[in-house]
């Protein structure tokens, strides 16, 4: 049965101009469901269903949606008549970068970009330019964006990059086409917490970087063992490459100063987005001068580029520095409000699940969690396929979408609960999930 009529009209209607009729084709999901607005912690679909938000663009609205103080930064912009121009520097973008270094201390110069996929490419440029080397390693079950480097297995099936191995690489699982075989042999594969595989791809290839989510966010919440981003950090200063945090989803949702100020670890490079400007177009490459200042190196052999029509633009310069100074606020206090809230939803979560014989664990990091059907934390991707019951996590999402409860539809994504929310949208999700569950289990 289709309870979205208009969401599938409208989808169709799409299909005419637009190739799937989604201009990201992550978005698509089962079921489709097409929104027409949100506000705060809520958004409606538009058949006129409301519904609680954990899904925020992938992440991305951690004040909430439509946020009344960056909405008034940027109507304050247009109301100034800022322009832009493409020639000279402009006041917001300094004022961006100044605040940003204050908040992130583990950063001393930034750049800006349009997305969080142009901050990982620069990084992987600055990396080999300051190398000299080409070869670059990245997380099985990570995502860093959509280009030649790193497009490739994300959620990948163990047919297509077989059985664990360690120490070791999994075959290059390409997301896209058109990606040249030569650059595919550039790009190493291994499991996220297994420092024995970067050693084992450092001995043996000239590798420029590593570029990793220091927190493995983009298959729920797998989180790093003790020891091993400081392994990694130790590897890359003895070897020689680059260490490159992907902070895109845990920068600002996690500390001010992104995940590397929890977990005491500097990277040389790191890459931000979604909740820098709540939402708004924005990536952000930054790090270590020696590194940043390739960007201007006099040495045209060894200058990286950087050029974006729309990169600063005035309005997502404004939403960055309006997001940047409420999280800073001692006043608003979001990231306290948002771990009570996070907590909150992990006590109901355990409450519900450990009242039925299945395996289960609640993985949360702040405001950001997953439900694992396991009976373990994981520790990385073949772990994950190994252990977690996907047909019952997808029965799961449906039911709660069915009720009003949004995260994406897609088994192991993560939930992202918003400054925006309340404690009474939390309790209402767990009175909701408690019933979608107890219904689960009737079935079965």
């Amino acid at each position: 049965m289709n309870n979205w009529p208009k969401s599938l009209e409208l989808l169709k209607e799409n299909e005419i101009f637009i190739p799937g009729g989604v201009v990201s084709l992550n978005r698509k999901s089962s079921p489709n469901i097409c929104f027409s607005r949100g506000y705060g912690s809520r958004a409606w679909d538009v058949e006129g269903n409301e519904y609680i938000d954990y899904q925020a663009g992938f992440a991305a609205a951690f004040l909430g949606h439509n946020d009344p103080d960056v909405n008034a930064a940027v109507r304050q912009s247009i109301d100034d008549e800022t322009v832009l121009m493409g020639a000279g520097p402009t006041e917001l973008e300094g004022q961006l970068a100044k605040l940003f270094c204050k908040c992130v201390p583990t950063v001393e110069k930034i750049q800006l970009t349009t997305t969080g996929s142009e901050a990982t490419y620069h990084a992987i440029r600055i990396a080999r330019a300051a190398t000299g080397r080409d070869h670059i390693i990245i997380m099985q079950g990570g995502y860093n964006g959509w280009h030649n480097d790193v497009a490739g297995n994300v959620i990948s099936s163990l047919a297509d990059v077989g059985a664990r191995v360690s120490p070791g690489e999994y075959p290059f699982d390409a997301l896209s086409a058109g990606i040249p075989a030569n650059h595919q042999s550039l790009i190493h594969v291994i499991n996220y917490n297994d420092l024995d595989s970067v050693l084992y791809i450092v001995k043996r290839y000239p590798v420029a970087c590593i570029v990793l989510e220091p927190l493995l966010q983009n298959i729920g919440m797998v989180k790093p063992q003790e020891g091993y981003l400081q392994g990694l950090r130790k590897l890359a200063d003895e070897h020689g490459f680059l260490l490159v945090f992907d902070e895109v989803k845990t920068g600002f949702r996690h500390a001010l100063g992104g995940y590397q100020s929890i977990c005491g670890v500097t990277p040389d490079l790191s890459t931000f987005g979604k909740a820098v400007a709540n939402g708004y177009p924005m990536g952000v490459i930054g790090g270590k001068q020696q590194y940043m200042d390739y960007f201007i190196d006099p040495d045209k052999s060894r200058r990286v580029l950087i050029a974006g029509t729309f990169n600063a633009h005035p309005l997502t310069t404004a939403a960055a520095i309006a997001t940047l100074q409420k999280l800073a606020s001692p006043t608003h206090d979001v990231y306290n409000r948002v771990e009570q809230l996070g907590q909150l939803l992990e006590n109901g979560l355990k409450d519900i699940f450990g009242q039925y014989d299945r395996p289960f664990y609640v993985a949360r990091q702040g405001s950001a969690f997953c439900v694992y059907f396991m009976d373990h934390a994981p520790v990385d991707f073949h772990d994950i396929m190994a252990h977690h019951d996907f047909a019952f996590d997808k029965a799961y999402r449906l039911g709660l979408i069915e009720k009003g409860i949004f995260n994406f539809p897609l088994p192991i994504k993560q939930g992202s609960i918003s400054f925006a929310h309340s404690v009474e949208d939390i309790e209402t999700t767990i009175e909701k999930t408690r019933a979608v569950v107890r219904a689960l289990f009737q079935q079965s």
